[in-house]
């Protein structure tokens, strides 16, 4: 009967859809279908839709591993097939889904968390879910005041949430058992640690199909969100394989022969994964755990950036030869030479000539009559070295250069008519990045660079933007009143729906950019390097998170330039990142110093071996002059220092090349 109920309903359904496609055919069989079928409708209408689906035996779960877990929590009317009568195991769950099926598995818990006002949730249809799970602890906050609805749960999420809303609490060291129980257990984020060890400690997390590995930042699986909640669910936790549930190596406890230098305490000697018992340690020596050597990923980024401010190495052949022969003998693998600067190219370039009347930056002599950006590339091939040119200024120039000068509308405004920008001592103003005039010129410059220079891509970085406030423009205000039906725009800068219409207009260029690139050569990436996601697009309309997800993005360096390492390590572990770590190679910006600020080459290291630690694709240094030339340090030791961290050679990651995430 049940079968027979789920076929009725799919029947209706299929005779729903068939006849919408004319209101006069569908009115005319509807008719008929009512009193053909209606003995029918009225035994279906007793029995709710998701009910009527959840007793249902779907057939994409039949030898499921996670079979009799998913259909004990359909009869518990938990979690339910789709519309179309699937399960959908292995599809991932987004946040607000997470949100219903716990707040249908534990109903009527109570609030523990004061509310949070998530401004990205008012008409969601699972906004009270939503609002449920956060004030009953089974959230673990961001620090945000956006929900993210449609964003994918990550497993650590998923299972540090579940853990804190049943108030676990870890009762080991969080580090130990994440680092005992996985292979991968350094990547879990710092905020969800304690409540990811305690749903380890509790049996909450589920591994399929290797138990010793979490992936803990990639999307959670209907499947092991169910495992994991019958898990927590006593009358279900049989319906799990008893092989998928991680769990702590049980330490064997020894107790020495009392020794005057030592108390005559047990001693725990931790038995190692797939080893037999440990042996009694040496009475009278202390028993220091065993330290595993840092581990050396077999592809990394390993880049530094080449400017032309407060730096020398592009204006002179025999320093550029040197500092990239010093480059290669490090095993450094990648250069991001500066080609976009100051209102200026730094290469030969015919569109500059045409547009500024300059055909490279004039200033300085070391840059006439040569061609620096053909010189780094023939020594990059020469020395194994990637070159990704580096548009450093994107969409900002000087206020007094000539490309300001020579075209005023060609630059963006504030709401009272003011242009300047100011970067700390100077003056900046910016491209109308909506202007079709400043498009074709950006994209002329990139088109020269793909066609006459074997680049291996190009990278852009956060001024690829505006500046929040910018966008009154007079050409940028009647684009958006012909897009508004003559509505003015928002007279707040940071109105959310003119923040998304500017930023939108962005992505769209970033999105002619890629494929400017691609149709010239197929095998040159387009590369990023912004500030966070949240910082990017509330400041400076750079939404690349969008960007990454429509495929405009292939590397990103994110531009992590703070001291404290605390800091530093927290704005690695944000979602946006994590995510775009399972699709990309993804790595890390680290500050070497600045021309009156020098950086220790020991914070340097710590950042390294962090980024390491986190799974991270790589690093790249800004910039050039002060990894070793601009420092309180010597270059010697310097040198020796990235010697030793980057001891073997490895290649480059490189998604063209079939780059695969590491985690």
């Amino acid at each position: 009967m049940r079968t027979n109920l789920f076929t009725i309903q799919l029947t209706l359904n299929f005779f729903n859809l068939a006849f919408t496609g004319s209101m006069h055919i569908h009115r005319h069989w509807q008719s008929r279908l009512a009193l053909l079928l209606l003995p029918i409708s009225s035994l279906t209408s007793l029995i709710p839709h998701s009910a009527a689906r959840s007793q249902a035996k779907p057939f994409d779960i039949q030898g499921h591993w996670a079979q009799t877990c998913l259909q004990s929590l359909a009869q518990q009317k938990i979690l339910a097939p789709y519309d179309d009568g699937n399960f959908r195991p292995d599809a991932a769950v987004s946040r607000a889904e997470y949100a219903a099926t716990i707040q249908r598995a534990f109903p009527q818990r109570s609030q523990t968390q004061r509310p949070i006002q998530f401004r990205d949730i008012r008409n969601h249809p699972n906004a009270s879910a939503i609002q449920y799970i956060q004030q009953t602890g089974f959230w673990v906050s961001e620090g945000r005041d956006e929900f993210r609805p449609s964003q994918a749960m990550t497993r650590s999420q998923a299972f540090g949430g579940l853990a804190n809303g049943l108030r676990y609490t870890a009762k080991q060291s969080a580090s130990r058992d994440l680092r005992a129980a996985f292979k991968d257990g350094r990547l879990v984020p710092d905020y969800l640690r304690n409540s990811v060890a305690a749903a380890l400690e509790n049996r909450l997390v589920i591994n399929y199909p290797d138990v010793k590995r979490l992936n803990s930042n990639q999307p959670i699986r209907r499947a092991e969100l169910a495992a994991s909640l019958c898990q927590a669910i006593p009358a279900l936790s049989s319906s799990v394989p008893l092989q998928y549930i991680a769990s702590i190596e049980t330490p064997v406890a020894v107790t020495p022969k009392p020794n005057p230098s030592t108390p005559s305490a047990p001693v725990i000697v931790p038995t190692l994964p797939g080893s037999h018992s440990g042996q009694p340690p040496v009475p009278g020596f202390p028993t220091d755990p065993i330290v595993t050597p840092p581990r050396i990923p077999t592809q990394e980024i390993r880049g530094a950036w080449m400017t032309n401010i407060d730096s020398f190495v592009l204006f002179n052949p025999r320093m550029l030869r040197e500092a990239m022969r010093d480059l290669a003998r490090l095993k450094f693998n990648t250069v991001y030479p500066v080609v976009w600067n100051w209102g200026y190219t730094v290469y030969p370039s015919s569109v500059a000539r045409r547009v500024i009347g300059y055909s490279i930056d004039p200033r300085y002599p070391g840059l006439q009559d040569r061609d620096p950006l053909a010189e780094v590339v023939q020594l990059g091939r020469e020395k194994g070295i990637a070159v990704i040119p580096w548009f450093e200024f994107g969409f900002m120039a000087p206020a007094d250069s000539e490309l300001a000068t020579k075209y005023p509308d060609w630059f963006t405004q504030r709401q009272d008519g003011s242009k300047i920008w100011m970067q700390g001592e100077y003056q900046r103003v910016w491209l109308n990045p909506f202007k079709p005039e400043v498009q074709q010129f950006v994209l002329a410059l990139v088109d020269e660079i793909v066609s006459k220079y074997n680049v291996d891509g190009i990278q852009f970085d956060d001024h690829l933007g505006l500046g929040v406030e910018f966008g009154y423009d007079p050409y940028t205000v009647a684009l958006y009143k012909k897009e508004h039906g003559g509505k003015e725009p928002p007279k707040d800068p940071r109105d959310p729906a003119w923040v998304k219409w500017r930023a939108d207009k962005i992505t769209e260029f970033m999105g002619r950019i890629h494929r400017t690139v691609k149709a010239r050569r197929r095998s040159a990436i387009v590369a990023l390097s912004p500030n966070s996601q949240k910082f990017a697009y509330e400041n400076y309309l750079q939404d690349w998170h969008t960007w990454r997800q429509r495929g405009f993005v292939e590397e990103l360096i994110l531009q992590v330039y703070r001291s404290d390492l605390q800091s530093f390590e927290n704005e690695l572990m944000q979602p946006e990142i994590q995510e775009a770590k399972l699709h990309i190679p993804v790595g890390v910006g680290v500050l070497t110093g600045l021309k009156n600020k020098p950086v220790s080459m020991s914070l340097v290291q710590q950042k390294i071996q962090i980024a390491r630690d986190r799974g991270f694709a790589g690093v790249s240094f800004f910039f050039y002059e002060t990894m070793w030339n601009l420092s309180n340090e010597s270059a010697d030791y310097r040198k020796s220092m990235f010697q030793s961290i980057f001891a073997p050679t490895v290649t480059r990651p490189n998604i063209e090349a079939g780059w695969t995430p590491f985690n």
